[in-house]
């Protein structure tokens, strides 16, 4: 029991680490809109007197293929939204119509998806590293309860493979999603 205890800890650990990655994926910005690239966003509200999520003071939408559209609930937190939207080095330029901020997304350059790119690429080695750092746990919970004798010789062994195992299946995970973010980012 111990054993599957420890294989399922490994289990759910690593796939977070690839939830994290997927979830960083959303934030990087390719040639269309997507509510993803500002949702998660801090900004400072004057009014509350703290950071909130983009996402918890306002609704994101994508009306068309180049333009965010946010619209506050609370239509006193608008210049905070701007002021924060300015701060966060997204690169995007927002301009308040009424009760609404409109984000236009401008078409990228070919350097400059290059250089997302790499910083996808880079997201996802961080993921591999946190995989493996969670296999290597994993690997040393398991010699510990081998060593304390709750497990056996050979079910240190078989959960050693399966450790292994999972560790080369979330790895395949992340790297389908580097190409396919890869794919999305290069297209024009």
């Amino acid at each position: 029991m111990p054993l599957d205890t420890a294989l399922l800890t490994s289990e759910e650990n690593m796939t977070k680490a690839v939830e994290y990655a997927i979830h960083e994926f959303a934030a990087v910005r390719t040639g269309k809109a997507s509510p993803a690239l500002v949702e998660n966003t801090d900004i400072w509200v004057n009014s509350y007197g703290s950071n909130m999520k983009l996402k918890q003071l306002a609704m994101i939408s994508t009306p068309e293929p180049r333009l965010i559209r946010i619209e506050p609930f609370d239509p006193s937190t608008l210049k905070d939204i701007e002021r924060g939207i300015n701060a966060s080095n997204l690169g995007l330029n927002p301009s308040v119509e009424g009760k609404v901020i409109r984000l236009p997304v401008p078409e990228l350059s070919t350097e400059r998806r290059q250089q997302m790119v790499k910083q996808v690429k880079g997201m996802a080695e961080d993921a591999r590293v946190r995989v493996r750092a969670v296999r290597r746990e994993s690997m040393e919970e398991l010699k510990k309860l081998e060593k304390a004798g709750t497990i056996t010789e050979d079910d240190l062994h078989r959960g050693e493979k399966e450790v292994q195992a999972f560790t080369d299946k979330k790895i395949a995970e992340i790297d389908q999603h580097v190409v396919s973010k890869e794919k999305e980012i290069l297209t024009v």
